[in-house]
């Protein structure tokens, strides 16, 4: 109230002489109450400091690298308030030893997840390792950071524990992945041998020898098992058929007319060994039967053409032959083309599985599990105790308990945000008063400005009654003067 009456009549002083002052004045008073505020913050700061320091026997910070002050550094805790309860230091120090490690072991299952995404152990995994462990220590400083009032905020604390859980799961996964990794590469490298193998008989079966120039394409083949030859030996294949059919007629043809043939010229050997005497020469020759009998064979060479088919049949076994022999040699090169083909189709599988994905790990490891209860109930034993590693620290801190540092720490907050609600209404009430006071200066510059127009237009008025009146005395006088004359 002295601050405001101070300003009040300097700035009534300033209305009645000086009207430009009111500024000064009001920056007079504003300095006036910050040097009042500051004084009083800082003699509260100093009796709370002296306060500790007698309270902790003026205790001072090591001048070293403080371990034990570092891992403390973890958990978010005031170290001046932590000065007054000595005993619960080794407790925080605990904590965050328990937070550096599960940031460490966050760290170790990224390395493992960066290196099998990459295929290789490459320094380039390093980036997002580090990244993901100071992400994980810093999460997990800000979960098991002490809160006020932490008795009526359970729906944090769920939020925490479900954040932790979270986390704990993707970080479980991939050093999962690094335990089980033997198994998992063995059973990956079966599955792709196993493909490989597959993938070879149904080339194999769905890319046969062609018969015909016409060969349909095996039930279940499609466009990625069918191979494409430039030359095939089908139609060979239906060439040596066609004349080994041909052939085959006429060798039955040829067979027929040889055995009648045959049995004709053994009758014309049989009859044509007898002779007879003619009486009137006395000469021997051939009986009349034999010489049809040798008509007859004539006759049967000319009419079923003996000759020709057998030269026929014999020029069709030599091309019979030299098919073979081709279509020997085509399917030789087509096997070789196919073979080939399928060795490239092969390859290029082959080149698609190069490493193993994270993915694939993932599969694998799902399929591993599936088929031996053994190994599933093993697997999510270790998945659920470094899922339990990683939830450590909000257990830790949330197990433990309310703490005589919590009970300081919701005392301090409490009265920090009472302090400061009754600094802001102070701030706010002399806000109010400093605009009044300058609407009064303002009010008191607008009297004084109107008095001393009135008081300028009342002088104006006289000096033109003044002249006014001078100048009627005037020219009455002259008039006067006119007259007499």
């Amino acid at each position: 109230m002295t601050d405001f009456l101070t300003n009040d009549e300097t700035a009534s002083g300033t209305a009645n002489g000086q009207g430009a002052a009111s500024p000064v004045a009001d920056g007079r008073a504003t300095a006036r109450t910050t040097g009042t505020t500051s004084a009083r913050t800082t003699g509260t700061t100093s009796a709370r400091t002296t306060g500790a320091e007698t309270l902790a026997g003026s205790t001072r910070r090591p001048s070293g690298f403080d371990t034990a002050r570092r891992l403390r550094s973890l958990t978010g805790v005031d170290e001046e308030l932590l000065t007054r309860i000595k005993f619960e230091r080794s407790k925080y120090t605990a904590l965050g030893g328990v937070v550096l490690g599960t940031s460490v072991i966050a760290a170790f299952s990224m390395w493992n997840f960066a290196t099998q995404a990459l295929g290789k152990v490459s320094y380039v995994a390093l980036l997002p390792t580090v990244i993901w462990m100071l992400f994980v220590l810093n999460l997990d400083r800000w979960l098991v950071t002490p809160q006020p009032n932490a008795r009526r905020r359970v729906g944090p604390l769920l939020t925490r524990l479900l954040i932790a859980l979270m986390l704990g799961t993707v970080i479980a996964e991939p050093l999962v992945l690094r335990i089980f990794q033997t198994a998992i590469e063995e059973h990956v490298a079966d599955e792709r041998t196993d493909a490989i193998d597959q993938l070879r008989t149904n080339l194999v079966r769905c890319n046969p020898v062609p018969s015909t120039t016409q060969t349909a394409t095996p039930k279940g083949c499609d466009r990625t098992y069918v191979l494409s030859f430039g030359a095939t030996p089908g139609e060979q294949a239906e060439e040596l058929a066609a004349l080994r059919s041909d052939a085959a007629a006429l060798q039955k043809r040829v067979d027929r007319d040889t055995t009648r043939l045959e049995g004709i010229d053994s009758e014309v050997l049989d009859e044509c060994r007898r002779l007879i005497r003619i009486a009137a020469t006395g000469l021997l020759q051939r009986t009349s039967e034999c010489l049809r009998l040798r008509e007859k064979a004539h006759d049967y060479r000319t009419t079923h053409r003996t000759r020709d088919n057998e030269e026929r049949l014999a020029g069709m076994n030599s091309r019979i032959s030299k098919i073979e022999a081709d279509l020997t040699s085509s399917r030789g090169a087509f096997l070789k083309s196919r073979a080939d083909g399928i060795e490239q189709r092969l390859d290029d599988e082959r080149a698609k599985q190069k490493e193993i994905g994270v993915l694939e790990r993932i599969r694998a490891l799902d399929e591993l599990a599936s088929g031996n209860p053994v190994l599933f109930a093993g697997i999510w034993l270790v998945r659920l105790l470094f899922i339990l590693l990683d939830v450590l620290p909000v257990l830790v801190k949330y197990l433990s308990g309310e703490t005589a540092y919590d009970h300081m720490l919701t005392g301090e907050s409490n009265s920090a945000v009472k302090i400061h609600g009754e600094e802001v209404r102070l701030a706010e009430r002399r806000a109010v008063a400093n605009l009044e006071i300058a609407q009064d200066a303002i009010e008191q510059e607008i009297r004084r400005h109107r008095a001393e127009s009135e008081a300028a237009y009342r002088e104006h008025t006289a000096a033109m009654n003044i002249r006014v009146r001078q100048a009627v005395n005037a020219l009455e006088d002259e008039i006067r003067r006119s007259s007499t004359v």
